[in-house]
């Protein structure tokens, strides 16, 4: 049975679906399609321009899980909105953004793990690759 034109397929094969590069973007990602459902856009799988492995509502459980499981709590999830609504992390520049960059980083790290698990994030693992302009010197006698 032919799709109707301009319609997507319900669920989109997983093979071709790209997961997030981190847990950040996959939060930022689903506060944007949820601030897009709150002002009433309809959110469905299959219509980005990235296929993604999950829905928003995925990410959402994730974090639902580890706010039960006493990992995640209100502050937590507090910073998460305000800066998931604002599209971006809290600068560490910017000195009255460094105590929600703290809650933002260790949310963000507490989040990675459950995602991964999901195959919604495949990216390098949060907090091991070398800061930018970093050097990373070998110790002598530890193979790599």
């Amino acid at each position: 049975m032919p799709i109707a034109p301009g319609k997507a397929p319900i669920l989109a094969c997983l093979a071709k679906a790209e997961p997030f590069a981190s847990a950040e973007d996959a939060w930022i990602w689903t506060m944007a399609a949820l601030v897009a459902r709150r002002d009433g856009a309809r959110v469905a799988a299959g219509r980005g321009a990235v296929i993604r492995p999950c829905e928003p509502d995925d990410v959402v459980k994730c974090l639902d899980r580890l706010y039960r499981q006493r990992r995640i709590d209100l502050q937590h999830a507090r910073i998460m909105r305000i800066w998931g609504e604002r599209g971006a992390a809290p600068s560490p520049r910017i000195p009255a953004e460094r105590a929600d960059l703290r809650l933002w980083r260790e949310a963000m790290e507490r989040l990675d793990f459950p995602l991964r698990q999901k195959g919604i994030v495949a990216g390098p693992q949060r907090g091991m690759t070398p800061p930018e302009g970093a050097t990373i010197i070998p110790f002598p006698g530890l193979s790599a």
